[in-house]
């Protein structure tokens, strides 16, 4: 069953999501942002100022999740303006940031990371990405920029929704079996083996 925000609100103050925002922020004083917060069945989660990369073509090379070059992975300069902080994905490129917050998920739910329509109706597709009971740490974010200009993605902003499905506690969590992607810090972690 999907979570709602009482559940999520109660959740929070345990440790599941930090910091926690306890309403939908769509603006901060008289400036605009894509929202951030408490929804009512799920959180959507800001992108951290701190880091985004996009894959580049490295002649001769393939990107190889089992021996990843971390040569393929470019960081992005992040930008300001009067509209906020951002980074810039190439058109028909593919990017990684990481979550501002940290997740703590409890041992009876998984979370989905689903992508934002805001950035959805620009062509900005965030790979759906789960977080299993157990897990903990900050979510590397995957996006997709399939339109053929080039999108700002914004930091300290609403970026991806996540969703808390509940089930029957699972016989080994993330934690238990010591999962590769177990607390993640806030930087964008490479494709593990």
């Amino acid at each position: 069953m999907i979570q709602n925000d009482t559940w999520i609100s109660q959740q929070a103050v345990r440790g599941m999501i930090e910091p926690f925002e306890p309403k939908l922020v769509r603006r901060i004083e008289d400036f605009a942002v894509i929202s951030y917060g408490l929804s009512s069945f799920g959180y959507d989660i800001r992108l951290s100022p701190l880091e985004f990369r996009v894959f580049r073509h490295i002649p001769g090379t393939v990107v190889d999740p089992k021996q990843f070059n971390p040569d393929n992975l470019e960081p992005v300069k992040r930008h300001a303006d009067s509209n906020g902080e951002f980074f810039i994905l190439p058109a028909h490129s593919y990017g990684l940031g990481v979550a501002l917050e940290r997740l703590d998920v409890p041992d009876n739910i998984t979370v989905l990371c689903i992508g934002k329509s805001t950035y959805a109706r620009v062509g900005l597709i965030a790979n759906l990405t789960p977080a299993e009971a157990g897990w903990r740490g900050h979510l590397t974010l995957e996006f997709s920029n399939s339109s053929s200009a080039d999108c700002r993605i914004y930091a300290n902003e609403g970026v991806v929704q996540l969703l808390f499905l509940a089930g029957e506690p699972c016989e080994v969590t993330y934690q238990q079996r010591r999962g590769k992607y177990q607390d993640q810090p806030e930087q964008v972690i490479f494709s593990r083996v």
